[in-house]
């Protein structure tokens, strides 16, 4: 389907009102990030809903005002999925994006990716291969292993693996049979608030469109915090919470707290838990990106969460979907691309038997904008209905959508993301050179009024709280 045809597929999911969609424009070339899948008209759609779902419930809290225009370029929403590749150090250097060890090995029987980039799932993977963190020692010894047993062997201990797999191997693998009808994003059903009515989100005369909307994040990379990004970009108040003294793959520091106040509180301490309730009690939305169950765990869950304030929307992804035996499962974007058939396909297409993934993490960027529309739809449901909701992503989700989304026979890029146009941009290391946000609304320019810079930098607390 074309990228207005897959924007419309995407925007029921999200129970966005059908009318609405008359508002965007869609400019640019057709083809921008080559793949045997449509991943230019997938990017270009989840932008597109994001930014109309901002509109949207920019109008709702001017008192339903007309929804603006939008529009979206079709090359910036292309470099937007690829900012952290693009993005330029000016007088200093970028962190490397992926950890020496990180990558696809041959094993015995076919090719399987080590995702080693947080320093405890390097550790398992080192564990379960008795190897150094040196890459020719550990494919030497992935290369003993079959790619299934080895895949298991590092899930088991902790770590994130995934075998390569055609598209037909995961249909019929438990775990794809179980997604198969997995969407990217769901909006739950309404929830009513209890004890009360919910918050005033009246947006003030003038203000950002998301201006006082007080989003708590919870998340690491990728999609979430792309998400909350987008959130910031659009004006919302975005406080990153980390344990002490987590680190985040460095790479993605300089982008992704972009527009985002950041703070560390310890979920398992008494303090910590009295810090982060309190925050709950004040926000409007709670994004989480943990592994599935680690937030429950503590007792925060949606239920948990909203038994503190009734009113909250909640968010979540996760990786292999919401059923089946995986679902929990540790992972992230290139893994999936490798268990779903997306890189095998790519690897059909080039003549190749080594893994051809997307050229982008377009599963996480698709999903982060797909979430942040969610969210939005969520808040405007809010003000409209009273009522509150649970928003859930996957990426498996999202490869399935890109999964049915071929490539156009014949369409050659005449333009790469190399050819978008990118701007000035500071951060706490230095200037840069970025990806601007993706689409516009007639009239509104979005910007982030924080600098990316390190974790933990802020107080635990909101601009905008209530108690100030």
């Amino acid at each position: 389907m074309d990228d207005r045809a897959l924007l419309q597929d995407l925007w029921t999911d999200l129970a966005g009102p059908p009318d609405l969609l008359d508002r965007v424009t869609l400019t640019g070339p057709g083809s921008v990030l080559p793949s045997v899948y449509d991943v230019t008209g997938f990017a270009t759609a989840s932008v597109a809903a994001a930014v109309l779902a901002v509109a949207e419930l920019a109008a709702a809290r001017s008192g339903g005002a007309a929804v603006a225009d939008v529009a979206v370029d079709r090359l910036g929403a292309s470099a937007s999925f690829r900012f952290e590749g693009l993005l330029e150090a000016v007088g200093w250097q970028l962190p490397p994006i992926w950890d020496p060890v990180a990558g696809d090995y041959r094993a015995a029987d076919g090719w399987i990716r080590l995702h080693t980039n947080y320093r405890h799932h390097l550790d398992a993977a080192l564990a379960v291969l008795g190897a150094p963190a040196e890459r020719e020692a550990v494919a030497a010894e992935v290369a003993r292993w079959t790619a299934d047993e080895l895949e298991a062997a590092v899930v088991a201990a902790g770590g994130c693996a995934a075998a390569m797999r055609t598209v037909d191997e995961w249909s019929a693998h438990p775990a794809g049979r179980a997604t198969a009808a997995e969407r990217p994003v769901v909006i739950g059903a309404p929830v009513p608030i209890s004890g009360g009515t919910g918050p005033d989100l009246g947006r003030p005369d003038g203000a950002a469109p998301l201006a006082g909307i007080r989003v708590l994040d919870l998340t690491r990379v990728i999609a979430g915090p792309v998400a909350t990004r987008f959130l910031a970009g659009y004006g919302a108040d975005v406080l990153r919470i980390d344990p002490p003294g987590f680190e985040e793959v460095p790479a993605l520091l300089p982008e992704a707290p972009a527009g985002k106040r950041t703070a560390f509180a310890d979920l398992t301490s008494d303090r910590g838990r009295a810090v982060f309730e309190a925050l709950v009690a004040e926000a409007h939305v709670v994004v989480g990106g943990f592994r599935p169950g680690a937030l429950a765990g503590l007792g925060y869950g949606p239920a948990g969460l909203r038994s503190i304030n009734p009113s909250l929307v909640t968010v979540t992804h996760d990786a292999y979907g919401w059923s089946g035996p995986w679902a929990g499962r540790r992972g992230f974007d290139s893994l999936v691309q490798m268990s779903t058939g997306i890189a095998a396909a790519g690897a059909a297409a080039a003549g190749t038997d080594r893994p051809s993934p997307l050229p982008a993490q377009a599963l996480d960027h698709g999903i982060g904008h797909l979430l942040a529309a969610a969210t939005c739809r969520a808040l405007t449901r809010l003000i409209r209905d009273g009522a509150a909701a649970d928003v859930r992503g996957s990426l498996v989700g999202a490869a399935n959508v890109v999964k049915a989304s071929p490539a156009i026979d014949g369409d050659v890029p005449t333009v790469t993301v190399a050819d978008a146009p990118l701007e000035d941009g500071t951060t706490a290391w230095g200037p840069v050179r970025r990806v601007p946000l993706a689409g516009r609304i007639h009239g509104i320019a979005p910007a982030w009024s924080i600098d990316a810079g390190p974790l933990g930098r802020h107080p635990a607390a909101f601009a905008t709280s209530a108690a100030r």
